[in-house]
């Protein structure tokens, strides 16, 4: 029988956490839950799950702290959950690493699609026979900058061949470059393609993304020239010089 997916659901309010635990487990889910950073991180510590629902709103830490736990020791998806529909909130959500955004009151079902999504962003592709290995690592590798991006592991490899942690989010977006390099790409069209959706005037994520990629990738992120802004158009990737 195949393993359930686990869903690790943080919240400080009871009836939601039985709420999603319910639902969840009727949809084929295995659900953890914790109140608190405390109980979180005892969770963690016994069983790393599939996917974590991470409340903003938290007394004493906030998910905004944890999810930078999370991200500096787990390469989980994380969605972040609130009831303020705020702007800043999204943003600093963003900026720490998550991976999606839900507002409170929100539809169990939107939920449970947007699960499924980040959770397929996750799945890395099984490995290449030996006889294609070498061949395959030679076609699916692009240079980005001072790295490298492994398409099939979906790894972002420095110089000296070490993994630099990549967010599910962040990956999608360099194999929008990888695929389309010295093409200038809107907003709308990298959020078409990565997300399916509309980018909105107010929506920074994809600049945030962006700026946080630069940090991994350039040699000086202050002046990129692999991941290049085109004013008033987007941004551009300019493969490496041969």
């Amino acid at each position: 029988m195949e393993n359930k997916q686990r869903v690790l659901v943080v919240d400080d309010e009871a009836e939601i956490r039985e709420m999603l635990s319910e639902y969840l487990n009727s949809h084929g889910f295995e659900v953890m839950a914790a109140d608190s950073g405390k109980a979180m991180r005892e969770l963690l510590a016994k069983n790393v799950p599939d996917v974590v629902l991470l409340d903003v709103n938290l007394p004493g830490e906030d998910g905004l702290t944890l999810a930078r736990y999370i991200r500096e020791r787990f390469d989980l998806p994380i969605i972040m959950v609130t009831a303020a529909d705020e702007v800043v909130d999204r943003v600093v959500g963003l900026e720490v690493g998550a991976d999606d955004y839900l507002t409170k009151p929100f539809d169990p079902r939107e939920l449970r699609a947007r699960i499924k999504t980040v959770l397929r962003r996750y799945q890395r592709p099984g490995a290449a026979s030996p006889t294609r290995a070498a061949d395959e690592t030679k076609r699916r590798r692009v240079p980005f900058g001072r790295c490298t991006l492994d398409l099939d592991t979906r790894q972002l490899l420095d110089a000296d061949n070490r993994e630099i942690p990549l967010t599910s989010m962040e990956f999608d977006l360099l194999k929008v470059f990888a695929e389309r390099p010295n093409r200038v790409l809107t907003r709308d069209q990298i959020l078409n393609i990565t997300r399916n959706r509309d980018w909105d005037p107010f929506d920074r994520s994809i600049d945030i993304r962006i700026a946080r990629l630069r940090k991994k990738i350039e040699a000086d992120p202050d002046k990129p020239g692999t991941l290049k802004t085109v004013r008033g158009s987007g941004y551009m990737f300019v493969p490496n010089p041969d």
